[in-house]
């Protein structure tokens, strides 16, 4: 999973209450899950508990003074443990807490985690539980630190139910040994792995931490070794699986971007890499180039170079809109000799809106939708505006010929302004000698860094540094000489 690195306002009153509000709504509704757990639990002395005799049990349940005190125990218990989850999202990572969205995501892999292995466990065994599922939809929707941070929580309120909601099960400790372990290895077992198949097969090797903790658990009764096999065979498949199938419900839901998703979309056969091949193929090519540059540029200082590589191919989508005002899309014919160049100038920042639209319109994942909006940031086009100077006699304000922005948000939206422009330059370079290009690259950057366009994103002088060198070698590969071929003309021979 990708996290947007950017600035971050500080925090004002509305985002603390809106935060709290956040926690405690979902608080709510985990106490209202431990109720109903609370009631599908009940049983008469004959261990029987059908309906309506259920909801009398229910109702006697909180009159028994130990039971009550135990529901009580663990609605504070529950307060603790967000409360935590809530300090370590505020102090390590204060820009994801700051989104609802994001809060919202975090507690429905949390409950919907809960519900299916409490589901399980009832209806099957304890032990074939998909307990390591939290982990996994936190590793591939948020990122590993939270993935690790989420399975201890996940581990902690699945004890707490086991222990404090009657649930008839052998091995009260089980959330805690077994789902510790078994997210633990999934996490790092899974992260990095893009294919679907192969994170299938991974459910049998995240299944051997649970087998060996249900070994421990249950110590050395070997009448029942094919039977907790099986379940600890199961306990790892059913994690995997319904990881597979939840996360295209979340990644639509709430908009997120996957190693799977990414995959996707980079896809030459994806529908709208066809729509952008078949109607803008000068654009397209550009673009393939840019996505190259950028993702060199992003794995040089650490970020998500597969997202690097998504944002360039999508980048110049509004160009769609338009295609033949563009150079790299014209074949002799430019319409732009036609109208005036405040009007050329109109059409050419329109492209920056209007591929955030389509990409909008085509539920893209948003940091695609910022790069395509942010990748110009405040610019001049400086050909339109020199051209609408020479027939003026007056004094024309450039900010009529910028590009409407907002700047580069984030490290990956920079690098894609700078490959961006790079890639542009040197197609102008006649003699593309790693010194030219060098001469080339550090005009481009440090033009932008004098119209203040990273003003807005933590990309560090250091990392533009790293960035420079890494396109200069790249550029230089690109679009290297080649011998010439000499001049024969080949007869076919005659036996």
């Amino acid at each position: 999973m990708y996290v947007q690195t950017k600035k971050v306002a500080p925090w004002g009153t509305k985002d603390y209450v809106k935060t709290i509000l956040f926690f405690l709504i979902n608080y709510i509704i985990l106490g209202a899950l431990s109720a109903l757990a609370v009631f599908f639990n009940v049983r008469d002395k004959a261990g029987n508990a059908t309906f309506p005799e259920s909801l009398t049990l229910f109702k006697e349940y909180f009159t028994v003074t130990e039971t009550r005190s135990n529901f009580i125990y663990l609605m504070i218990a529950l307060a603790l443990i967000l409360f935590v989850i809530y300090m370590y999202y505020y102090y390590e990572r204060r820009d994801f807490l700051k989104m609802g969205k994001n809060i919202a995501m975090m507690f429905s892999i949390l409950i919907v985690s809960l519900v299916i292995s409490y589901a399980i466990g009832s209806i099957g065994h304890v032990y074939a539980r998909p307990i390591a599922l939290c982990a996994l939809l936190s590793l591939l929707l948020i990122d590993r630190a939270s993935a690790i941070f989420m399975n201890v929580a996940m581990c902690m309120i699945m004890f707490l139910a086991d222990t404090y909601t009657g649930a008839q099960y052998s091995a009260g400790f089980s959330a805690l040994v077994i789902g510790f372990s078994a997210g633990l290895v999934a996490i790092y077992l899974v992260s990095g792995v893009n294919s679907r198949l192969k994170v299938l097969l991974m459910g049998l090797v995240v299944s051997v931490p649970i087998i060996v903790s249900i070994f421990v658990l249950e110590g050395a009764d070997f009448d029942h070794i094919p039977f907790m096999i099986l379940n600890g065979v199961s306990a790892g498949m059913f994690s995997v699986s319904f990881e597979l199938i939840l996360v295209p419900i979340f990644e639509r839901i709430f908009n997120q971007i996957t190693s799977y998703r990414l995959s996707e979309i980079t896809d030459h056969k994806f529908r709208l890499m066809r729509k952008l091949i078949s109607e803008a193929p000068g654009t397209f090519n550009h673009c393939l180039v840019v996505s190259n540059l950028a993702e060199a540029c992003a794995s040089a200082i650490g970020e998500d170079s597969q997202v690097a590589r998504a944002a360039a191919y999508y980048h110049d989508f509004g160009k769609l809109s338009n295609p033949a005002f563009y150079s790299e899309n014209q074949m002799g014919s430019n319409p732009h000799d036609n109208i005036t160049p405040e009007l050329s100038a109109e059409i050419i920042m329109r492209h920056t809106e209007d591929g955030a639209a389509l990409l909008k319109k085509y539920h893209m994942p948003q940091i695609l939708i910022d790069v395509a909006l942010q990748h110009h940031g405040t610019l001049p086009i400086r050909y339109f505006y020199v051209k609408a100077s020479k027939m003026t006699d007056g004094e024309l304000d450039i900010k009529n010929f910028s590009y409407p922005g907002p700047k580069p948000q984030t490290k990956i939206a920079a690098i894609i302004m700078i490959a961006d422009g790079c890639e542009a330059k040197a197609r102008t370079i006649k003699d593309r000698t790693h010194a030219n290009v060098d001469k080339a690259v550090k005009e481009i950057i440090e033009e932008r860094m004098d119209l203040e366009q990273f003003t807005d994103c933590d990309i560090t002088l250091k990392e533009l540094d790293i960035i420079r060198a890494t396109l200069v070698n790249a550029l230089v590969g690109v679009y290297h000489d080649r011998v010439a071929y000499p001049k024969l003309k080949l007869v076919k021979r005659k036996d």
